[in-house]
């Protein structure tokens, strides 16, 4: 199946209805003779969910009293598990975090490598596109509520890498971590979650129309 086959409510106009929001591009159930369009449409999305991370890394305000800026990451993360599903996004998500530790200035403030204190949030950024790729994938950005759900479980998955990376990297105590990798943070998280929570669902009710 083509791009060309999707019909105009949103679904595949044969073979089985997209699961997540890349298939409407990528194209489910595509035929046999389809099959090299199909791979190319999956390797542009999972290259273009890279990109959407490296921008959003890049749009930062640094907080003098943390090592750990305020950036759309963690917007960008959850977005593109959600949006890709867990293999691309996990691919895209993986690839980010390989090129910058490899020495790519592509992380927040073009940093790069792995020896610096967020760099436990970047891996969390890979578990966290997994599983809200994983989630969405059993409908869970369809509506606002499961959608919030799959968010904060996404977040919470960053900071369980992030944290404990902080607090070892900076010879600081758990509680100290907590105060400097995720209570500044709190409310953008909300904010983030809800903008998730409002443009996932959004986009599946104009899909459906």
């Amino acid at each position: 199946m083509s791009t060309e086959s999707i019909s105009a409510s949103g679904r595949p106009a044969s073979g089985p209805a997209p699961r997540v929001l890349a298939d409407l591009v990528a194209g489910v159930g595509s035929a046999s003779g389809a099959f090299s369009g199909a791979v190319l449409r999956n390797v542009a999305l999972v290259l273009g969910g890279t990109l959407f991370l490296i921008a959003a890394g890049f749009i930062v305000i640094p907080l003098p009293f943390t090592p750990v800026p305020v950036s759309l990451a963690t917007f960008a993360v959850l977005l593109t598990g959600a949006s890709l599903g867990p293999a691309r996004a996990a691919a895209s998500a993986g690839l980010y975090l390989a090129l910058g530790a490899l020495g790519a200035p592509i992380f927040a403030d073009g940093a790069s490598g792995v020896l610096f204190p967020s760099f436990g949030y970047i891996v969390g950024y890979v578990l966290a596109a997994v599983a809200v790729g994983a989630l969405a994938r059993r409908r869970a950005d369809r509506h606002v509520a499961s959608t919030v759900g799959a968010s904060v479980l996404g977040t919470l998955l960053v900071y369980a890498a992030g944290v404990p990376w902080l607090a070892v990297s900076l010879g600081v105590d758990f509680g100290t971590a907590l105060a400097l990798g995720v209570v500044p943070f709190l409310i953008g998280d909300a904010i983030k979650i809800a903008a998730v929570s409002a443009l996932l669902p959004s986009a599946w009710k104009l899909l459906r129309r």
